[in-house]
């Protein structure tokens, strides 16, 4: 049995496409769903649903009897007043279903930076769980990529309306990416291989060495439109978090990620690109899923 979290966020669905999609002789597969009426009835049909937060030790517990593989995603919450308390919240109840209920490997979205980022916020929160996690003995996989190309889609209007991308982070620096496909099908692929053993990181990032700069000018020749780079300071991407709803303690740690991205490098050139097991680039991406939804 396979447990998935998040099986509405993102990731979590398409993790949840693909293991349902993986055919005969595939595990039965249980999610854990805040809201179960925001799954799709293919999905809702198809697998047993755990209502709750996974961070609710007796959801967990209820989701993962009889189950020995599970799927781990933290859920970003920009309403928090403690960004690793958030973490740590989610972590713990994890750790105690490892130690009593015979979960044997847990496949978890983390992030590049290990041993590189300081006190780089949320970063480092996803990095201390993986060592908390990994602590219990369990089989564990850290998929571990950088900034997401989806992240784009939160300025489809700006894109599309202005020809303006809005960064906090240096223009003329590589900036390493992945999209949400490639995470979910190495995760997919972890879950169904009961084979590997012991804790390992799985970096996850994409074929290019584009800058800000660089990925606008694609975006320009995609769109058939002028793009252009919007620099904003972390400050100043704090304030606009804050705006928009975030809590202080939120956006700080959002801003303290920024800052240390953009003087530790640890989504830049010194990370070596995964193509074999993430080969979708990021003009691909712009054509497959940045372009329509530009035009919905």
């Amino acid at each position: 049995m396979i447990v998935v979290t998040t099986p509405t966020g993102q990731i979590g669905r398409e993790v949840l496409s693909r293991l349902l999609d993986a055919g005969h002789g595939a595990p039965p597969v249980r999610v854990i769903a805040r809201d179960p009426a925001r799954l799709s009835p293919r999905h809702r049909e198809r697998v047993e649903v755990v209502p709750g937060s996974h961070a609710d030790p007796a959801v967990l517990k209820e989701a993962c009897e009889g189950a020995d593989r599970i799927f781990w995603l933290v859920p970003p919450t920009p309403g928090t007043d403690d960004v690793e308390g958030h973490f740590r919240a989610f972590t713990e109840p994890l750790r105690e279903v490892i130690g009593t209920q015979g979960v044997e490997r847990v496949v978890a979205v983390s992030t590049l930076g290990r041993g590189v980022a300081r006190d780089a916020g949320p970063i480092s929160a996803s990095l201390a769980m993986d060592e908390a996690i990994a602590a219990t003995g369990v089989h564990y996989r850290a998929l571990c990529p950088p900034a997401l190309m989806e992240n784009l889609l939160r300025q489809t209007a700006p894109i599309r309306d202005e020809g303006v991308w809005t960064v906090a982070l240096a223009q003329d620096q590589v900036l390493r990416v992945c999209a949400v496909r490639d995470i979910a099908a190495e995760a997919a692929r972890l879950l169904l291989d009961a084979s590997w053993t012991g804790y390992r990181d799985v970096p996850l990032a994409g074929p290019d060495d584009l800058t800000p700069e660089g990925m606008a000018r694609v975006l320009t020749e995609v769109l058939d439109r002028p793009v252009r780079v919007r620099q904003i300071t972390s400050a100043e991407q704090k304030a606009m978090m804050t705006r928009q709803g975030a809590s202080e303690a939120w956006a700080q740690s959002v801003a303290d990620m920024t800052d240390a991205q953009n003087t530790q490098g640890f989504y830049g050139a010194a990370q070596p690109s995964t193509p074999d097991t993430t080969p979708t680039g990021f003009r691909r991406w712009c054509e497959e899923v940045l372009a329509p939804a530009l035009r919905d």
